[in-house]
């Protein structure tokens, strides 16, 4: 069928910066995936705008973080509402710069505007406690200053709004970059907030990945909160510390599904296809690796053949399209340089792909892959795109020590009806978070990050509020 693409602007975007938009000089294309071709220009910040950007922030900085918890509250739920307002224009743009179905990005502005509502409604206390007399001392938690945020492009939005909630709510101000991939609807959540936020509070600028660079050096910047891949998050640790910046950083994943030989294979299949090809693969912390005991092994590869083979790929602008684009050329390449390796093993057999794909475009049938070698790519990295590997294994101690066995560490699951067996091995993967019967999901009143190279911090709930404010220690006595 013919797609029909909405009227989405080639020019005009502007970046927030003091309360005001601004079109710079320098701009760059944005290149829609679907079509491998630009469709828009992008402003480009220079460095002079970043240092306005950052000394609009740094004067707003006293009177926001003196502000009352309730009026920054307010503040962040007309917010939403202003986004909510315009899901279908930031809809639109998402799918020509992300690639996603159109319903899938209504449904990340929607979560977006939610979970902005639900984290700015966590109480955020003064802790009393006792020192080893039994003397009360109280903690208080203050804002920083200027954050400095970089979101990735797999999930613009609801990232982007989930970096302003934490910021803007605990009283920092805050310098937001979005990817150099997908800026554009990013940028128009910064024009959304003028009028809204005092000038200063809120400012958005575009640019390539020398932005980031700048900011993680930036003098006036107290933290730095980072998500996207290992690679790039050592490079902002390695920079912020320099200043010894505060930093968040949500890294990569590569997490692994260990399921048991009591399951419904049919029943569970969905879950599972869902949990790892969402988005394209591109998620962080979707399945990457699936372990499954032997006597279910054979069935459930062929039930989740099945639904690869039911996915319709192509432009998200088709209302019958399940399944969108890889999001850009250089992962585009990195995923095919995972197949083409797995097309290489003898020992694997590739199921699924087999359906028609448009020609043009970054796009990739979902591959079900079963019993890759262990040492291969799509088992040892994060390829971040829609091939999953499944391995079958017989002993549960040796699936663990698999599972554990990578520098990753985001999350996991296990899937099985004794839940106090599943319980017992969830706590034993070295990860962040561990599921049990269910994959993929986060939860503005539940802390996520990561361990080992998958990240410092957390971020959700009062502790992830608390990565955004320095303990401030109250210790009174009597003369």
């Amino acid at each position: 069928m013919t797609v029909v693409r909405p009227s989405v602007s080639h020019s005009g975007y502007a970046q927030t910066i003091d309360g005001a938009a601004v079109f710079s000089e320098a701009s760059y294309p944005v290149i829609n995936p679907a079509t491998g071709v630009p469709f828009a220009d992008c402003p480009s910040a220079s460095k002079e705008e970043l240092d306005r950007a950052v000394a609009a922030a740094s004067r707003a900085f006293p009177a926001w973080r003196d502000a009352d918890v309730q009026v920054r509250r307010a503040a962040l739920h007309r917010f939403a509402d202003a986004v909510d307002a315009e899901q279908d224009g930031l809809s639109a743009v998402l799918t020509m710069e992300q690639g996603k179905p159109l319903n899938r990005a209504r449904d990340e502005i929607s979560r977006a505007a939610e979970q902005m509502r639900r984290l700015s409604l966590i109480d955020m206390p003064t802790e009393t406690l006792q020192d080893s007399a039994g003397r009360p001392f109280d903690v208080q938690y203050r804002p920083m200053g200027v954050v400095g945020a970089i979101t990735p492009w797999n999930m613009p939005i609801i990232l982007a709004m989930s970096k302003i909630s934490h910021a803007l709510y605990t009283g920092n101000t805050l310098v937001l970059k979005p990817s150099p991939y997908t800026p554009l609807a990013t940028l128009r959540l910064g024009q959304l907030g003028i009028g809204i936020f005092p000038p200063g509070v809120l400012n958005v600028l575009a640019g390539p990945d020398e932005l980031g660079r700048w900011m993680t050096e930036h003098a006036t910047i107290s933290k730095i909160t980072f998500t996207g891949s290992v690679r790039t998050g050592k490079k902002v640790m390695a920079s912020a510390a320099e200043t010894l910046k505060r930093v968040t950083l949500e890294l990569g994943g590569n997490d692994a599904a260990i399921v048991l030989k009591d399951v419904d294979p049919v029943a569970i299949a969905p879950r599972l296809f869902a949990g790892a090809f969402v988005n394209s693969g591109q998620v962080c912390m979707a399945i990457k690796r699936l372990y499954v005991e032997a006597p279910v092994f054979e069935p459930l590869c062929a039930e989740l053949a099945r639904l690869a083979k039911e996915v319709t790929v192509g432009d998200g602008f088709d209302p019958e399209v399940t399944m969108g684009p890889v999001q850009n050329a250089m992962q585009y390449r990195i995923v095919h340089e995972v197949l083409d390796e797995v097309l290489r093993d003898p020992q694997a057999q590739v199921l699924g792909g087999t359906q028609q794909i448009p020609a043009q475009g970054y796009f990739v049938a979902p591959r079900v892959i079963a019993q890759p070698a262990q040492t291969s790519r799509v088992v040892t990295e994060e390829t971040f795109g829609p091939l999953l590997p499944v391995l079958k294994f017989d002993d549960v101690d040796e699936v663990i020590e698999k599972a554990n066995s990578t520098r990753y560490g985001l999350s996991g699951s296990v899937w099985t009806g004794d839940l106090a067996r599943a319980t017992d091995l969830a706590q034993r993967m070295d990860v962040g978070t561990a599921w049990v019967n269910h994959h993929v999901g986060s939860d503005p009143c539940v802390p996520f990050g990561g361990t080992k190279e998958s990240g410092i911090g957390r971020e959700n709930s009062l502790l992830g509020l608390r990565h955004y404010m320095e303990p401030h220690v109250v210790s009174v006595r009597p003369l």
